[in-house]
């Protein structure tokens, strides 16, 4: 199998490094992912620019990696149309640091570069976990679950988004599909403002993650210790 490894968080970030070597179990390996940190790009992509595509080394022995000067989906887009000989059986993209459940699926460049997967007739799997986690329960599920994954279908114009639990590898209660996405912000985001200048102001962000969330929905499996499994749609 052909496995092209993306994210958003960038080509240095840990997420992208575990995965590929995940990955490995399930055949041959290339990454290709954001010079810089592209967190929030959703699917958008770069028009009327040149974009610097090189190769690079990677930490994990066997796979082909590229530095693409560009947004997420600029990766998979330049990957799979100039970069590859063959076009990859699936694309797997993360591991985000941060969820991507409820209104963050909008703004995830993890799942944007997953999308741009389908416009190239190429299923996809976003994988993402809470920015404070460690990789334990990722390493402990990935294997399995994604076998899994691999030999369910799915509908067309739809990929798999699959977020971990914050919490020890021994705590994990279980796997819960077709979770639906929370309709609210887990990670709350509010800003203060302070003004820096006459006309010019600060926009401060203060965190903070929900505590509850409704039932049936990706936030609340998460809460609960268990891992979020959803189909997410896309247009095309």
């Amino acid at each position: 199998m052909r496995i092209l490894v993306v994210n958003d968080d960038g080509i240095q970030a840990p997420g992208i490094r575990k995965l590929a070597e995940l990955a490995k179990e399930f055949g041959e390996v290339t990454v290709a992912a954001p010079k810089r940190q592209c967190s929030g790009m959703s699917h958008r992509i770069t028009v009327n620019l040149g974009m610097e595509i090189a190769k690079v080394d990677f930490p994990v022995e066997g796979v082909e990696a590229y530095s693409i000067d560009g947004t997420p989906a600029d990766c998979v887009k330049l990957a799979i149309r100039n970069v590859l000989e063959e076009k990859p059986d699936v694309v797997f993209s993360g591991i985000n640091k941060g969820y991507n459940i409820g209104y963050e699926i909008l703004y995830s460049g993890t799942v944007g570069a997953a999308m741009e997967a389908l416009v190239h007739g190429v299923p996809a799997i976003a994988y993402s976990q809470d920015d404070t986690a460690d990789y334990a329960v990722v390493e402990k599920y990935f294997g399995e679950l994604t076998e899994i994954l691999l030999k369910q279908k799915i509908g067309e114009g739809q990929i798999w988004n699959v977020n971990f639990p914050n919490c020890a590898a021994e705590e994990v209660k279980g796997t819960l599909y077709d979770r639906v996405p929370a309709k609210l912000e887990f990670y709350h985001d509010r800003f203060e403002l302070e003004q820096m200048d006459e006309n010019i102001y600060m926009a401060n962000s203060i965190h903070k993650k929900k505590e509850t969330a409704p039932e049936g929905t990706d936030a609340e499996a998460l809460l609960g210790n268990y891992i979020s499994v959803s189909k997410l749609n896309s247009i095309v």
